[in-house]
């Protein structure tokens, strides 16, 4: 089992950034890649950003360019940067833990977190 749990939304003016945190707890080494994902209302929820063991970072064109995943192994925590916001990023965002690597379908992430919500105002 990993555990999960994102924190840092909240709300944000247009153009603003946000930095969200999820960390980590459990089999840990099970995991080899640590995603998110986000799901705006009425919307099904959607691949944003992956990082790989490896360090290989993979980004959904909505965000590429503005959003950045990084990690500290020393705390089991993965970060994403949020830059340039816009109201369309509004949405709640999950951070998902995966056995393998370089994947955007949800069907290959085994443990979610609770979700943080952020909103960007106009």
């Amino acid at each position: 089992q990993v555990q999960l749990v994102e924190s840092g939304g909240g709300l944000v003016q247009a153009g603003g950034s946000l930095r969200l945190s999820c960390a980590a707890s459990g089999r840990i080494p099970s995991t080899n890649a640590m995603g998110w994902f986000r799901q705006a209302p009425g919307k099904e929820r959607e691949f944003v950003a992956v990082m790989d063991r490896n360090g290989m970072t993979y980004y959904a064109d909505s965000v590429k360019g503005r959003f950045t995943v990084s990690r500290d192994n020393g705390k089991n925590t993965v970060y994403l940067q949020m830059n340039s916001l816009k109201p369309e990023d509004t949405a709640v965002y999950y951070c998902a833990a995966s056995r393998v690597m370089g994947k955007s379908s949800q069907i290959w992430y085994d443990y979610w977190g609770q979700g943080t919500q952020v909103t960007v105002s106009s």
